[in-house]
């Protein structure tokens, strides 16, 4: 595996990554894990509901849902009018806040997705964080196969919905938007009310302009 987009110590599938080729191959089989390891999972999780656990310090206000099958982890916060839709893993310290929805996505720890956010059929690395109104888009409208720009050669995901993949530490501005099957590098940066498509590299900026820049070391 050569993703160079996730600390995998910082999820609880880790394994299953080994010997997939591309990432976006995990999204099909959230729902499989899910139902494997959730009556496996340490003491300090409980099972909330058929096919959902979650860790015993998880906060869940009344007016979040949770939609099984899904697994959350120690420490994280579901908020007012969150919806975790269906196939949802979501790591340690995390943040679903206000009215965001969660659709057959992974988020690593310490994910922030905190004010009217849509992430479908994703992966967010760890201490990736959506502005508020950012949104991942997942389905084109020609309802078309997804492709996917990886290393520089346009790959047939084999999906007709397919999000995003953020690499860890990736911070999307308020209200910009992901294209489907957009791959953003570690450490990158897309400025607020962009439209991100292709391959972002690792620390870089994407700005309103449209353009590319390194990102600056402080």
């Amino acid at each position: 595996m050569d993703f160079n987009l996730f600390d995998l110590k910082h999820t609880l599938v880790a394994e299953f990554f080994t010997g997939i080729t591309y990432p976006w191959k995990l999204l099909p089989m959230l729902e499989e894990i899910i139902l494997s390891i959730g009556p496996t999972l340490p003491s300090h999780y409980r099972q909330w509901s058929e096919c959902v656990w979650i860790a015993e310090d998880v906060f869940v206000e009344k007016t979040a849902l949770i939609q099984g099958p899904a697994i959350i982890g120690p420490g994280t916060q579901l908020r007012h009018g969150a919806f975790v839709r269906e196939n949802v893993i979501i790591g340690k310290n995390a943040v679903i806040g206000n009215s965001t929805e969660l659709k057959n996505a992974l988020l690593f720890d310490g994910v922030q997705v905190p004010h009217f956010n849509y992430v479908g059929d994703s992966i967010l690395g760890y201490k990736a964080h959506l502005g508020a109104g950012a949104i991942v888009s997942n389905f084109k409208s020609t309802e078309d196969e997804i492709k996917v720009l990886w290393k520089g050669e346009k790959i047939s995901s084999g999906l007709n919905k397919l999000g995003a993949l953020l690499g860890d530490h990736v911070e999307v501005g308020c209200n910009a938007v992901l294209f489907p099957g957009t791959v953003v590098g570690r450490g990158s940066v897309i400025y607020p009310l962009c439209p991100a498509r292709g391959n972002i590299p690792a620390e870089h900026t994407l700005k309103n302009d449209g353009q590319l820049y390194p990102r600056r070391k402080e």
